[in-house]
This record gives C-alpha cells, structure tokens and sequence, in this order.
C-alpha cells in the first residue's frame, strides 16, 4: 500500500510539473527603456525570446543575497538603479554595457552576432534613439 501511495504521488508530481514546464510565460512584444541621455532603447523583447540560446536566465539572472529577488523575473531596473545604491554595485546602464560600448550583456552578445554576419545593432544610435521616448 505504501508503495502505490509513493507510486501515486510521484505521477501526480510529475504531471504537474509537465504541465507547469509546457505552460507558456507571458512575455511582452516590446518596451521602452529610458534614462539615457542618448534617447530611449526600444527592447524587442519577445524577438530576444526566440533566439537560439536565449534563456530568461541569460538577461533575468538569479538574484544575489544581498538583493533577494521578489519575483521570477524583474525588471532590470528592480535592482539596478541608476546609481548603484548598497547593496547593488552595478548601475542600471553598466546592466547592459559598459562606457563607450566595449563590453557588457547587450554589448557581448551584439558583436558576437555582428561577427557572425547576423544583423545586431552595435553602434549606440542604432538603439538609443530621442524618438523613442
């Protein structure tokens, strides 16, 4: 008897967690970050979705001790503030690239796409655009 509760519970976990790996996460098509002196970014984010090797994980990366996170996913800016306040070390812009576009998350990907001869912007007005907000 034991031995089928185990059984039982152990299909019902793994049904459940089928279902919760096929359930499809609500992500928005695009948005705005603004901030930069240079012009707002418009972030095709569900475009970034559908890039191979792309994982949530890749830009929504787990959260530190010092700075627990509140949700699966957050916001950038959540955390990463335009200064840096303590116990966050690491600016809002310094989250995508560092000065003058020599390394960073956007910046590392963008010229290794580039590179490869795929089309990734990698010259600031090319994302950083005054019409965008």
């Amino acid at each position: 008897m034991r031995r089928f509760l185990v059984a039982l519970f152990v299909a019902a976990v793994a049904s459940f967690m089928s279902g919760v790996a096929s359930a499809q996460v609500k992500v928005p098509e695009s948005f705005i970050l603004k901030g930069n002196p240079m012009g707002a970014v418009n972030f095709p984010h569900a475009m970034h979705t559908k890039l191979p090797g792309v994982k949530c994980t890749t830009c929504h990366h787990p959260s530190k001790p010092q700075k627990p996170a509140k949700a699966a996913e957050e916001k950038c800016s959540d955390c990463h503030t335009k200064v840096a306040t303590p116990p966050m070390t690491t600016t809002y812009a310094m989250a995508f690239h560092a000065p003058m576009y020599k390394s960073g998350l956007c910046a590392d990907c963008h010229k290794k796409e580039a590179a490869a001869g795929k089309p990734a912007p990698t010259r600031c007005p090319q994302c950083h655009k005054k019409s965008n907000g």
